[in-house]
């Protein structure tokens, strides 16, 4: 099962800078806590302070796992220049073998792309297009903003599409996200996801708890 924490330092009390501080606290804390992957969202932020941000937070990353990768949402320029493992992709916007050929004129490292879906024909695009994984969304609705989820069927049939893989290099895999909780992530593992995605679900209370509980529905 593939853990992945979306950032988002916003939701974080105090100033900027606060933020920021905290924020890289909690990347180090997931790594150590066994999340696999870490998408850097802050969209907000112009390129430079991104990759001065992504640079911080690959450092921390490395500091407190051998396994966990740093993605970085939606600029694959930022993400080879600070060193990133890969990029995460909006849905619809950038195809992901395109992305991957460019990176590989630049780098010698392989990059890990994961795709952001919402219905079953991203997904099977983001197959055909040779990322990673998709993250489809949303699942479940989300209480805070009151958006519906497509459910636990859609997520059911997008799996169908492919067997889901153990690691995002043995294959391609499905992760849920939207309203994804410690209550209901096992429906989504039945319905043949590879892993869910989360803010709040990794961002807020003890991660390492978060994981331990996650991992138990393996």
């Amino acid at each position: 099962m593939l853990l992945y924490y979306i950032t988002d330092r916003n939701s974080f009390a105090g100033t900027d800078a606060q933020q920021r501080s905290r924020l890289l606290v909690r990347i180090g804390e997931a790594a150590r806590a066994g999340v696999d992957y870490i998408q850097l969202r802050e969209k907000d932020l112009a390129a430079r302070d991104l990759e001065r941000l992504a640079r911080d937070g690959i450092q921390i990353v490395r500091e407190n796992s051998a396994t966990a990768k740093l993605l970085i949402n939606g600029r694959a320029d930022v993400a080879l220049a600070s060193g990133a493992d890969g990029v995460h992709l909006p849905a619809g916007e950038l195809d992901a073998s395109e992305v991957r050929a460019l990176w590989m004129r630049a780098s010698d490292r392989a990059p890990v792309i994961a795709v952001s879906a919402h219905t079953i024909e991203e997904v099977r695009a983001a197959a055909d297009q040779g990322a990673n994984f998709a993250v489809l969304a949303p699942i479940f609705e989300k209480a805070h903003t009151g958006v519906q989820g497509i459910g636990i069927d859609a997520l059911r049939a997008a799996c169908a599409l492919t067997p889901p893989a153990e690691s995002a290099t043995e294959g391609f895999a499905i992760l849920a996200l939207g309203g994804v909780t410690l209550a209901n992530a096992g429906y989504c593992l039945a319905a043949g996801a590879g892993g869910v995605a989360g803010i709040r679900l990794f961002q807020n209370g003890d991660v390492v708890e978060t994981v331990r509980r996650l991992r138990e529905l393996e």
